[in-house]
């Protein structure tokens, strides 16, 4: 790779369980490891599943179950080969999604031919030709989130491998292409690949889904080809995401008296105030008129709406009169979230509608 020796060593492989690995907490494996890495170990079926923890430092429930099921494998055979990598170590250190100066570690994965940016890119570049050298099986991405959420699995083809690998975590599935750069797109090209929403960090039940959907994974011989019955699943496309503009402060109250500021935490009077619990209505259909907030400042921008394409299109989901936030379109949110940080540095929600895989023909909910 032109210019690779002047590119850090960020990657560290291995087919060794580190002393003390399965013992450790999620912030203590920077101080274990040398930074972000690739663990393969081996099993009675050749091909490995792939696995990757911590792209998010603060959403610790991957690597809780990959930790629980090794303990439980440890004097067994795996049913399957298993490659762990183990992301954003120094993030994980303090509890974070991402340190500052640090990239989103699942904002990466681009492909190899896009010139890469960053020494995280290109450590990336080379998990995925390992990867691919080693004939992956499977890959999931495992995640936790903010706001009120159900599990439920995400994918970025529809292709009934795709489907069904999601299907075996959550009857609940997300189709996606926004946001770009994720690590299921790059693992898309190789093998069945699956992002998994295991709701809030260190939810326990969350830990022990994802354990249980990990060993089902390993115990797979093949993908099925036949079409998973569209009955035993619910699938939404995501159309949009929302984000609240940069220079915009925010607070969530439904009298004023926010509990968390955007941007700056000095401001008495912020420029928006969204509703309180607001996260309630994800996954479900909110009818137009919904109120969502409130504006404070005269000519303050509250919302941007993003399609697909990269459009702004916020002028057909919302209104912004009489100094309300109101919706002027069905939808049904997904990861909308109360902490600001995840605002910031990543969105305020997505908007999904309902739809049918068969030849990509969609059917509004109703």
């Amino acid at each position: 790779m032109s210019g690779a020796s002047s590119i850090p060593k960020m990657l560290s492989v291995t087919s060794v369980i580190p002393d003390g690995l399965l013992d450790c907490e999620s912030e203590g494996l920077a101080d274990l490891l040398s930074g972000p890495t690739l663990l393969h170990l081996p099993g009675r079926q050749t091909a490995p599943l792939f696995v990757s923890v911590l792209l998010h430092g603060n959403e610790v429930t991957g690597w809780l179950a990959i930790r629980s099921l090794l303990q439980a494998y440890a004097d067994r055979e795996l049913p399957r080969a298993l490659s762990v990598f183990i992301g954003n170590v120094e993030a994980a250190r303090y509890g974070k999604r991402l340190l500052d100066g640090q990239p989103d570690y699942n904002r990466i994965w681009f492909s190899p031919d896009t010139p890469a940016s960053s020494p995280e890119e290109h450590m990336v570049r080379q998990v995925v030709e390992e990867m691919r050298r080693r004939n992956v099986f499977g890959s999931l991405d495992i995640h936790n989130n903010t706001g009120l959420n159900p599990y439920y699995g995400c994918i970025r083809r529809e292709d009934e491998s795709f489907f069904y690998l999601a299907s075996l975590f959550s009857r609940t599935i997300v189709h996606f292409l926004k946001p770009e750069g994720v690590q299921s797109e790059a693992f898309s090209d190789l093998c069945p690949a699956a992002t998994l929403e295991c709701g809030r960090p260190g939810d326990p039940a969350g830990t022990v889904r994802a354990v249980e959907y990990i060993e089902d994974c390993m115990r797979l011989t093949h993908f099925p080809d036949r079409p998973i019955p569209f009955r035993d699943i619910d699938v939404y496309h995501t159309a949009a995401v929302v984000e609240v503009p940069e220079e915009t402060s925010f607070v969530f109250s439904s009298n004023g008296q926010g509990h968390s500021v955007g941007k700056f935490p000095e401001q008495n009077s912020p420029d928006v105030v969204f509703q309180e619990n607001i996260d309630r209505l994800n996954f479900s259909e909110v009818l137009p008129g919904a109120l969502w907030g409130r504006i404070e400042r005269e000519g303050a921008r509250p919302l941007l709406v993003r399609n697909e394409q990269g459009e702004d299109v916020t002028n057909r989901f919302f209104s912004f009169t009489n100094g309300e936030i109101r919706l002027i379109a069905s939808v049904m949110p997904s990861m909308l979230t109360l902490d600001t940080g995840v605002v910031r540095q990543d969105c305020f929600c997505y908007l999904m509608e309902r739809y049918s895989p068969k030849g990509n023909a969609q059917e509004k909910s109703s």
